[in-house]
C-alpha cells in the first residue's frame, strides 16, 4: 500500500513517527502551515516557521525516505490577531518556493469579518500564483462555515477543481461535492471522522475528489490513520486499486496542479541505515551509533 498523506503537521511529530509512517507505506506528504498552539507575537515568528517548513522539515523527512511538501498561509485562528496580519505581505515570496504546492490552511475558525477578509486575500493569491488552495472548515458551526466558505470561493473566481475543502463530515460533504471542489477528511482517534464512518461515506459518494488525511499534530492524533483507513476499505470490500486511488492518486492529482510535486524515491535512502547528511550543520543523528553489545 503506497500512501500520500495530504495533510499532516510533522513539525509536531517525532522521528519515530517518520519511521513508522515509512514502514506503513507513506512516501510523500503535505504539511500545511499551522498555528503553534499559542499566539504568535510577531511576523518574524511566521518567517522562521515558514523557513523551517521549506528547509529543515523537508530535509528531516528525506532522511526517512519521505518526500515533504508544504502549503503556506496565515491560518484562520490567527487571522483575527493584528500582530499576525502583516504576514500577508510576506506570503508571495514563499509561494514561489520549490515544495510549496498550495496555499493553506486558510478559511474559518470563528466566522469573523477578519477571517472573511483574509480568506478572500488568500483566494486572490491562488489566482495570482496559479496554486491550488486548502480551506479549513471551522470546528464550531461547521455547516454554516462550510456554506460561507463555498460562497466566498464562488465569489473569488478560483475554479472549484483548484480548491480542497477540508475537515468534512456527513453534514457537509454533499454541499461540497455539488460544487466540484475536492473533499478532505481528517481521520482522528476521537473527533472529526473515524475509519468506519469514512468507509461509509465513500461507499455512498464514491472515490472521486476524495482525500483522506491524518492531520496529525501536537494534540491527540495518529499519523497512521491513513493506513488504517486503507485497511478498513479493504475489509469493507473495496479493491486495492480503490485504496490506491484514495490514498495516492487523488492527492497526487490535486497537488499536482501546482507543478511542484516531487514523488521520486529519495536517492540513497536505506531504511536500515538512514543517511547522515546535515542541514545547516544539524542532522537527525545524536552522536555515533552505539557499539553492538555495549
Amino acid at each position: 500500500m503506497r500512501i500520500f498523506d495530504p495533510h499532516i503537521h510533522m513539525q509536531s511529530r517525532t522521528t519515530d513517527d517518520y519511521e513508522a509512517m515509512y514502514d506503513a507505506g507513506v512516501r510523500a506528504l503535505v504539511e500545511p502551515a499551522f498555528w503553534l498552539g499559542q499566539p504568535r507575537t510577531s511576523v518574524a515568528s511566521f518567517v522562521d516557521y515558514f523557513d523551517a517548513l521549506i528547509g529543515w522539515e523537508r530535509f528531516r523527512a528525506s532522511q526517512f525516505g519521505i518526500r515533504h511538501h508544504c502549503t503556506i498561509a496565515l491560518n484562520p485562528k490567527e487571522a483575527n490577531d493584528p500582530r499576525c496580519r502583516e504576514v500577508m505581505t510576506e506570503l508571495p515570496r514563499y509561494l514561489r518556493k520549490d515544495g510549496v504546492v498550495a496555499i493553506g490552511e486558510t478559511g474559518y475558525d470563528s466566522m469573523t469579518p477578519d477571517e472573511d477578509e483574509v480568506l478572500a486575500q488568500h483566494l486572490a493569491l491562488s489566482l495570482e500564483f496559479q496554486l491550488p488552495v486548502m480551506v479549513h472548515t471551522p470546528h464550531r458551526d461547521k455547516e454554516s462555515g462550510t456554506r460561507r466558505t463555498l460562497d466566498v470561493v464562488r465569489e473569488s473566481g478560483v475554479p472549484a477543481e483548484a480548491v480542497l475543502v477540508d475537515h468534512l463530515n456527513e453534514m457537509t460533504v454533499d454541499m461540497v461535492r455539488e460544487t466540484g471542489a475536492w473533499m478532505g477528511f481528517s481521520i482522528y482517534p476521537d473527533t472529526k471522522m473515524d475509519e468506519r464512518r469514512m468507509v461509509d461515506i465513500i461507499g455512498r459518494i464514491g472515490l472521486d475528489r476524495v482525500l483522506v488525511n491524518s492531520a496529525a499534530d501536537w494534540g491527540r492524533s495518529d499519523p497512521l490513520k491513513t493506513l488504517k483507513t486503507g485497511r478498513a476499505m479493504l475489509a469493507a470490500g473495496f479493491s486495492e486499486d480503490d485504496v490506491d486511488r484514495v490514498l495516492w492518486r487523488n492527492p497526487v492529482a490535486f497537488y499536482g496542479q501546482s507543478g511542484r510535486l516531487n514523488l521520486e524515491p529519495v536517492p540513497g535512502f536505506d531504511a536500515a541505515a538512514p543517511p547522515s547528511e546535515t542541514f545547516s550543520g544539524n542532522s537527525i543523528l545524536r552522536g555515533a551509533p552505539a557499539a553492538k553489545g555495549a
